[in-house]
């Protein structure tokens, strides 16, 4: 069932149409009361133009958050429901690269919020309002977009990355800026020391205040007492309104900038003298995984499929069946998932998988694997570790271990891949970690539909 048919806008499991939680007698907390004030005063802005070149061939026809996730979501679906979760519902979505699919999604899914109530997400596509350029860093796709934000006249910003998969209370991230009495507030987490320097890394002191900051440094600094983790930046920020409006027009006349807010506003800040806070994930997650903060960046083809095959434990780190924090989304009205013939060698079922509406699972075997919508194996497959994006077709006695299967691919019979990584080199790209990537391109079909 898509969103606008469940009326979100009405009510929540849990909360209240203001989006703050309420107890068992459906009144309100008093602190909820704050956090949803805050929320009301905040525009999001969430920054989703960019290819993410990582991920290889699953972005060569759409941007990253637009890369679909979980079974029926796509990675922007996260961070646009913790928004609505968190009573923040004045969102705009700066879209650059091949954003059709994305749009549509947006259209489609995300066109629930009463405007009436000025909610809304609204498309921020790269229109050169502002100057004859594209979108040139994630900082001046908030300037050129200034005019349209002066306009809501919000007391906050929030920034926010569309790339990333997690469950986050946003208020809580305003109400720790509103008490810190910074200009600038950074969420940041805690990550393996080897992994930092894909990150902005920062240094903080006791009161949380960043000392330093450092945007995907080749030699990160490790955290005091702990020199195997490093304390990195979520992409997450949130700015007075009118501070973040005098930074970008300072920085926009920067002839040397790169018009970044890690590579340039925030360093900049902080050797100005300013008030930059650091907000820990952990007061603000809600999905918490053996006391650790569940966050992951999915930038990449292995951490992709590994993020997606986690979704398959008997308790994975990522609730997706959590229904007072649900994760919305769009999806079409298709028939329940179906699994037919019982016989011995050709039986069809599904083992520790997540399988979604539209699948037909026919005298086949699918363990450990994540299928999307309208997926349709045919007879005797055998399919392990897989992640199966929507509308592919897969033909008998097909073979598939730690694969990665793009939309709309035509699986022919008798494939097999993932067995042999050396052979699949040949027709396909293999990762660093052995997950074999199929697209149509690599299967010579021409593909007519949007990614």
């Amino acid at each position: 069932m898509g969103v606008a048919e469940i009326g979100i806008k009405g009510h929540m499991s849990g909360f209240d149409q203001g989006g703050e939680a309420a107890d068992r007698a459906g009144n309100v907390r008093p602190e909820r009361i704050e956090l949803r004030n805050l929320a009301h005063d905040t525009l999001a802005i969430v920054l989703a133009g960019g290819r993410g070149s990582r991920l290889a061939e699953l972005t060569d026809w759409r941007a990253k958050p637009a890369v679909p996730f979980g079974g029926k979501f796509r990675i922007i679906d996260f961070a646009l429901s913790n928004c609505v979760n968190s009573g923040i519902r004045r969102i705009g979505v700066c879209t650059q690269y091949k954003a059709q699919s994305l749009i549509r999604h947006l259209q489609r899914g995300w066109s629930f919020l009463d405007g009436r109530f000025e909610e809304f997400v609204e498309l921020l596509p790269a229109q050169q309002r502002v100057t004859a350029d594209w979108y040139r860093g994630t900082a001046d796709a908030v300037y050129q977009n200034i005019d349209i934000l002066r306009r809501h006249r919000r007391k906050y910003v929030l920034i926010l990355a569309g790339d990333h998969v997690y469950k986050m209370d946003y208020a809580r991230m305003l109400a720790d800026h509103l008490a810190s009495g910074a200009v600038m507030t950074v969420a940041c987490i805690e990550v393996p020391l080897a992994d930092a320097s894909q990150f902005g890394v920062m240094s903080v002191d006791v009161n949380g205040r960043i000392s330093a900051f450092d945007e995907k440094p080749a030699r990160p600094a490790a955290m005091p007492g702990d020199p195997d983790r490093a304390l990195a930046s979520m992409g997450i920020y949130v700015f007075d309104e009118g501070f973040l409006y005098e930074q970008l027009i300072r920085d926009a006349e920067t002839g040397d900038s790169s018009h970044d807010f890690g590579k340039d506003l925030i360093p900049w800040m902080i050797k100005s003298g300013l008030h930059v806070h650091a907000h820990r994930f952990r007061d603000s997650c809600v999905n918490m995984s053996k006391g650790a903060p569940y966050w992951r960046d999915v930038g990449t083809l292995d951490a992709y499929w590994q993020a997606n095959m986690e979704l398959t434990r008997v308790v994975p780190d990522l609730n997706l069946y959590d229904v007072d924090w649900p994760i919305w989304t769009y999806q079409e009205q298709m028939p329940p998932a179906k699994f037919v013939f019982d016989d011995d060698g050709r039986r069809g079922m599904a083992v520790d998988s997540l399988i979604s509406g539209g699948c037909i699972v026919s005298g086949s075997t699918v363990r450990r694997s994540v299928l999307f919508s309208n997926v349709r194996v045919q007879d005797f497959c055998d399919i392990e570790d897989c992640v199966i994006l929507p509308n592919v077709e897969i033909g008998n006695n097909v073979t598939l271990r730690r694969a990665i299967v793009d939309k709309h691919c035509r699986l022919p019979d008798g494939l097999t891949a993932g067995v042999n990584p050396e052979a699949d080199r040949k027709r396909f790209h293999v990762t660093e970690r052995g997950v074999t990537v199929i697209v149509p391109e690599s299967l010579g079909q021409r593909v007519h539909h949007l990614r």
